[in-house]
């Protein structure tokens, strides 16, 4: 197949996948990733910088940030990042085994787990930055973001871990709605 061949970027992210779970992140080279998916090594290069990319490359920051700009003005900031965070979550739910694949290949590889750390941090700080745009204090915009990361990440280990799960942004809803609860328990009158 050549290059011109459709889907070239999705081939080599399947490829690349399968290769990781037969063989292990490390051991896997990019040569075998492009062979796999039919393309050369130079069609790898053009769609990611290097194998990791293969895992990390969503542009889900800028997801993010539009997502909370295009609240209303009023809404509160953790319905701001709720939003966001239900507005990526479809982008997951498209590709379910995916994601489930990815984390196979991370949780194996201590290097790539640092790496989903700093995409997580990178994803709050991406939040956070949308929300001072809207006006909201540093604190709060921080706090904010980070509760709404935390919160992601615990519906996303539910979701992927669910033999048949509800949507995923109805589970993270459901995580910030939990969450609610814990900070403000339910007083007996």
């Amino acid at each position: 197949m050549g290059r011109w061949e459709p889907n070239a970027r999705g081939r080599l992210e399947q490829s690349a996948l399968e290769l990781y779970l037969e063989r292990g992140f490390e051991q896997t080279t990019v040569a075998e990733i492009a062979r796999r998916a039919g393309l050369t090594e130079r069609t790898f290069f053009r769609h990611f910088t290097d194998k990791r990319e293969v895992l990390f490359s969503a542009p889900l920051r800028e997801h993010l940030a539009t997502a909370i700009a295009a609240t209303p003005a009023a809404t509160a900031p953790i319905d701001a990042v709720a939003a966001a965070l239900a507005a990526i979550a479809v982008l997951f739910e498209e590709r379910r085994e995916f994601a489930r694949q990815r984390r196979a290949v991370i949780i194996a590889n201590t290097g790539l787990q640092e790496r989903e750390l700093i995409k997580m941090a990178s994803l709050a700080a991406a939040m956070a930055d949308a929300l001072r745009e809207r006006g909201v204090g540093d604190t709060t915009a921080s706090l904010t973001a980070e509760v709404g990361i935390a919160a992601f990440k615990v519906a996303f280990e539910r979701w992927i871990d669910a033999a048949d799960p509800e949507s995923f942004a109805q589970i993270i809803r459901e995580s910030l709605d939990e969450l609610a609860v814990i900070v403000r328990p339910a007083q007996d009158s």
